[in-house]
């Protein structure tokens, strides 16, 4: 197995024996339960979806909150069985790990925010404090050109950060510490694979 389903708890901090202080991301990783099993002969594949967090009211399609698709090699397809549970065991020899979530969402912002445009001036009658300034073109091509730096959503994106090593394992507590930030904001989703 090359991942886990996990909850950002917070950010906090760890004393090592000689002093050295640690800031660190805890991430929750309650037992995953395989919710399917993908094979080559009949998906063309091998992959385990997991679940985390079961739905109160579960339907026939959906009886988990979160799914994840995590590949496996041909030869594991025997190993995992729908209804068991992956654990936070699996991770205890890891230094290392890539942790991808959605950043926190920002609303609609301007430019200034957005992209860090530098602001218009602001004195000498001038009306032009933090708007983007001219974007159009000439009568050729006579548009706006496809990707130009405008205002809109801000955040909420897929981000992954690789090589982020692990801090502290709690196996007991279901509790994993990173060196460092994670994406997204506590309570949110956060996918955990070996590098």
């Amino acid at each position: 197995m090359s991942g886990l389903i996990g909850k950002k708890v917070g950010m906090t901090r760890l004393i090592k024996e000689d002093g050295t202080v640690l800031p660190v991301t805890v991430v929750e990783c309650a037992p995953n339960e395989i919710t399917q099993v993908k094979t080559v002969s009949k998906d063309g594949y091998s992959a385990v979806v997991l679940g985390l967090n079961k739905l109160k009211k579960p339907t026939k399609t959906k009886k988990f909150k979160n799914l994840k698709e995590f590949r496996i090699e041909e030869s594991e397809e025997g190993n995992y069985k729908v209804g068991d549970l992956i654990t936070l065991e699996m991770m205890k020899e890891v230094e290392k790990v890539k942790v991808s979530a959605k950043t926190k969402g920002k609303g609609f912002q301007g430019v200034v925010k957005r992209w860090g445009f530098a602001r218009g001036p602001a004195t000498h009658g001038s009306h032009q404090h933090r708007e983007p300034g001219s974007i159009g073109c000439r009568a050729k091509p006579g548009r706006v050109q496809k990707g130009k730096k405008l205002p809109g959503h801000a955040g909420f994106k897929n981000q992954t950060l690789e090589r982020v090593k692990v801090a502290h394992i709690d196996p007991s507590k279901n509790l994993i510490c990173f060196i460092g930030p994670v994406p997204g904001p506590n309570g949110s989703t956060v996918i955990i694979r070996k590098n």
